[in-house]
């Protein structure tokens, strides 16, 4: 199925046969699954009680399973400002007042070292040209290991992204950013949360449509281009909640 679709005042076509997950699957009891911020491992437990239980292999009539986990530390997950606000904002409110389908750039940047940090600074922007930006930008980190899949990433310092680069992504109209580590902020940077702040405008300007994705993994055989994106949020009340981001290639 081809969808076609303008931007920038040019027809694009999206090949809607190829869909291209950006998504980690949420595994519990266990399992290898990728985490961060010090909370224990999610888990399904089959709901017992009065002569009932939730579990088919254990003589229940239907798997009926009770679920913890925390959306910002487990997996693929989707958050709105209202992570770093005093007032209470949804992210499927956000998303479901607008579309869910987005021309998205992909790129692959490199982190640079600095002192005992990896840092992504605005210069790794450079790939994307002058302009027009998509609205949508999918941020490859490398090396790509495949280990990002199931990384546990508590008290490991991983890269981040400079307030340089979220502001240069602000300038150039990026509404929607995801991206393959547990935060676009340093692990402990005493709450800070520069990029968070600067992504999203706060405290002038709050820029309460645009949403920042992380726990991502673009494959590598995807090359850096234009795609077309939809951003699938779980309907839950809450500054995040797990999401399922999917491209499409585009021609």
């Amino acid at each position: 199925m081809i969808c076609e679709f303008t931007w920038c005042e040019k027809v694009w076509r999206a090949d809607l046969s190829q869909p291209i997950d950006l998504s980690l699957k949420l595994k519990a009891n266990g399992e290898p699954n990728p985490s961060a911020w010090y909370v224990d491992g999610p888990t399904m437990i089959p709901v017992q009680g009065d002569g009932f239980v939730g579990e088919v292999r254990q003589g229940g009539s239907v798997n009926f399973r009770n679920i913890v986990f925390n959306p910002h530390g487990h997996g693929t997950h989707t958050e709105c400002l209202g992570h770093i606000t005093k007032e209470i904002h949804s992210v499927d409110h956000t998303l479901r007042d607008q579309p869910t389908h987005f021309p998205c750039s992909v790129l692959s940047v490199t982190p640079e070292l600095r002192g005992e940090d990896l840092v992504v600074d605005a210069v790794a922007l450079k790939g994307l040209g002058e302009g027009p930006w998509t609205p949508a930008l999918a941020v490859r980190t490398l090396p790509n290991l495949v280990e990002k899949k199931t990384q546990a990433w508590s008290n490991t310092n991983p890269p981040y992204f400079t307030r340089e680069f979220m502001e240069k992504l602000v300038a150039h109209g990026v509404e929607h950013l995801l991206v393959d580590l547990p935060s676009v902020d340093r692990e402990v940077d005493g709450g800070k949360l520069e990029g968070h702040h600067a992504f999203w405008g706060l405290p002038e300007q709050p820029r309460a449509h645009c949403t920042i994705t992380e726990f991502i993994y673009v494959p590598n055989s995807v090359p850096d281009g234009v795609y077309l994106l939809h951003l699938g949020v779980a309907p839950m009340d809450n500054d995040a909640s797990p999401s399922r981001p999917v491209v499409y290639p585009t021609a």
